[in-house]
């Protein structure tokens, strides 16, 4: 079993990795998200999964990109690469087992895989959730749902459904959803799951 330690932006992630990507890659792989809380920048984010090196086997960030702290005028993929970087200076030749996975725009756009999953009894809430498909068709994929403070998924969430709870409703969601819809939908996602999978398997 590889014991894997998922360093999280907050409890919505925390909460995602428990009830549902811990339930996938079991038992090849066993996840532990370690809550970071916010303020999410390269300094303290590469300081933690440095750290969490000691005691893991293989580490890994799930953090949005909406937020981050002096990013820039950095892509996501220049942040993630700029990430292995500042990590490399300290672990030499640790890409294969310690790698910083942002997600593209916030963890909120992967719910939108599959807008019909906010109607899941276990949410509890008579949402009108067809404004969450218009939402949806507006883009190629829900990663490209974009990060502006009017705009970006969470905010368009909470927007149109009063009372969505992120680390109660996100997870569930995602999980009515099920992974597999979301990496179809989603291929940043899909090719940080696929790294996922592949640390189980012999090099």
């Amino acid at each position: 079993m590889i014991r894997l330690a998922i360093s999280v932006e907050g409890e919505t992630e925390e909460a995602f990795v428990t009830q549902v990507l811990a339930g996938y890659l079991r038992p090849e792989v066993e996840p532990t998200p370690i809550l970071l809380r916010g303020n999410v920048g390269v300094e303290r984010l590469v300081k933690r999964m440095v750290s969490l090196s000691h005691d893991f086997d293989a580490v890994t960030s799930l953090v949005d990109f909406y937020g981050f702290r002096r990013k820039g005028d950095l892509s996501v993929e220049q942040l993630e690469e700029h990430l292995v970087q500042q990590i490399e200076e300290q672990i030499p030749d640790s890409r294969q087992a310690v790698f910083p996975y942002v997600q593209k725009h916030e963890f909120e756009s992967l719910l939108f895989s599959d807008t019909a999953a906010f109607g899941a009894p276990e949410c509890d809430a008579e949402w009108d959730i067809q404004a969450l498909a218009s939402i949806r068709r507006q883009f190629r994929t829900p990663e490209d749902i974009n990060d502006s403070p009017e705009t970006a998924p969470s905010k368009q969430i909470s927007n149109v459904l009063p009372g969505y709870d992120k680390p109660v409703h996100g997870p569930l969601v995602a999980k009515e959803t099920g992974l597999e819809k979301i990496r179809a939908e989603c291929p940043r996602f899909h090719v940080w799951l696929t790294r996922l999978e592949r640390l189980a398997q012999p090099t």
